[in-house]
């Protein structure tokens, strides 16, 4: 049986791609809210704070939408900290797998808690933390554990994988005064729902059950596809008020995928149409450069109005502009032939897109937009030049 193509970003669907320039990331700020209302709904009725994960979506034009909703954000270094600290509300979490020190006073003056990845880190820049404390006694120091306990299912985005280098295992933990540290940071799921969320915080209480009773708070982290259709938010909302009973312990949460999930697209315009074997199509946007996790996980990125290969009418492998013979989205069939010029709309396309764009081959970034899908405005947020290309070089 042919596998039915599934456009999720459902708003999308009367969006005329010809509005924008292309290529062009539009993200419908309608579609976060309603996002961001499920999030908030989290906190209300569990008492967790749920902080936004720069590293997955980063469109600070929407922060004070975000900011209305979510308790902070949650950084992997001194930048994301940064943007986290001077262009949005609430707390800023930073954990960094390794800090440098002529960084971390920085973000030691930014950030509410600091999460250490290993004990030798947390003991080496013991001064610049007992300096940076006298200064701000709020702020709050933790540990990233790691269960061994592995619920993905692609190796690149599993941190539980054997000689993984994030986190700290119960092992070597032991022996170790905690003297300072009031919390602990895990972070082991990726796109996944509440079963695999229930199982690991099982295998944390076995592991690091007598250490909880010590801390102020636990942080679970992200990969919580909270905002995706048939989540059992009920169950996390049980689960998490139990363990914040359990232990008298804050909860803190970090989606990041789930804020922006279902909330965009990508437009492209179709610049070229050949034939080796079977129609091919060339288009402006490209996989490596402004959709790379669909290489990375993989995973074929749906088209409005296209099907999959063989169930339309007329087949077409789509690739961009570089020179890497990988640069290809996938084979997708129209009811009708694909003339150049036209445009295209990818969907699901704002979260893991706009932080991981890069300009390979001198490939153009593709423009930002906000869509209201209840006003129908369009607002073109900013457009990329050669400026934004050279300055990344030397």
């Amino acid at each position: 049986m042919t596998k039915q193509s599934v456009i999720k970003s459902n708003s999308f669907h009367n969006f005329d791609p010809s509005r924008v320039p292309s290529p062009c990331y539009v993200v419908d700020e309608v579609a976060i809210e309603n996002n961001l209302r499920i999030l908030q709904r989290v906190q209300q009725e569990s008492g967790a704070k749920v902080l936004l994960a720069l590293k997955a979506f980063s469109m600070f034009s929407l922060a004070p939408l975000i900011d209305r909703y979510l308790s902070g954000t949650c950084a992997s270094g001194l930048f994301e900290a940064r943007l986290g600290y001077g262009e949005y509300g609430g707390q800023v979490h930073t954990f960094c797998a390794a800090y440098k020190e002529e960084e971390l006073s920085e973000i030691l003056s930014i950030s509410d808690h600091l999460v250490f990845n290993s004990y030798g880190q947390w003991q080496q820049f013991q001064a610049l933390i007992q300096k940076a404390k006298q200064q701000r006694p709020e702020l709050q120091f933790g540990l990233r554990i790691n269960p061994q306990h592995s619920e993905g299912a692609t190796p690149l985005y599993d941190p539980c994988a054997p000689f993984s280098r994030l986190g700290i295992t119960r092992n070597e933990l032991s022996g170790h005064s905690l003297n300072g540290i009031s919390g602990v940071h895990f972070h082991t799921l990726c796109e996944q729902d509440f079963a695999p969320l229930d199982r690991t915080l099982e295998v944390i209480e076995q592991q690091f059950g007598d250490l909880l009773h010590k801390m102020q708070w636990v942080n679970f982290g992200g990969g919580h596809h909270i905002t995706r259709e048939g989540y059992p938010v009920d169950a996390l909302v049980k689960r998490i008020v139990d363990f914040q009973n359990k232990y008298s312990v804050q909860v803190y949460l970090e989606p990041g995928e789930a804020v922006a999930l279902h909330s965009g697209v990508l437009v492209s315009e179709v610049l070229d149409l050949t034939y080796n074997g079977m129609d091919l199509a060339l288009v402006d946007s490209s996989a490596t450069c402004h959709m790379p996790d669909t290489l990375e996980m993989p995973y074929r990125a749906e088209i409005f109005g296209a099907g999959e290969h063989g169930e339309k009418a007329h087949t077409y492998r789509i690739g961009g502009q570089t020179c890497l013979a990988g640069d290809v989205m996938g084979d997708y069939s129209f009811d009708k032939p694909l003339h150049i010029g036209q445009r295209l709309m990818f969907d699901d396309m704002a979260h893991y897109t706009m932080v991981k764009t890069n300009t390979f081959n001198g490939i153009g970034l593709p423009a930002i937009a906000i869509w209201n899908s209840d006003t129908d405005q369009v607002s073109l947020i900013k457009e990329f030049g050669y400026d934004d290309f050279k300055n990344r070089l030397s």
